[in-house]
């Protein structure tokens, strides 16, 4: 994959509108714990399983051990509850699609995708 790093509050508003441009599928942000088997056991299930690469999905990691305050940013900007790890999608600046821990799967992530599209 692809990681984009997300480390700053104020690269939302880019994301925000990438995420609204007509080309891209949707942009996609990983919250990952350097600490944490679960959320390594989920980042490398998710880029083992990754075969979207190419298909204007931007993917951005966000180590959220280092940027803890940029994660608090996400759960406001696009009310979602905080957890880790964590997977979200998002599309015209809005979160279409939340998903962690085990629930983290490529397959959900590309269906969220195709019904955005949709």
């Amino acid at each position: 994959m692809d990681w984009l790093d997300l480390n700053t509050e104020s690269q939302f508003e880019g994301i925000n509108q990438e995420s609204a441009e007509q080309h891209i599928k949707g942009v996609m942000l990983f919250k990952h714990s350097s600490r944490c088997s679960i959320s390594s056991m989920a980042l490398n299930r998710l880029e083992r399983s990754w075969k979207l690469s190419g298909d204007n999905i931007p993917t951005y990691y966000l180590d959220l051990l280092k940027y803890r305050s940029v994660s608090t940013k996400i759960a406001e900007l696009y009310n979602v509850e905080h957890e880790s790890p964590q997977v979200l999608i998002i599309k015209n600046g809005k979160c279409i699609y939340s998903a962690s821990h085990s629930a983290i799967s490529t397959a959900e992530i590309e269906a969220a995708l195709a019904y955005s599209q949709s």
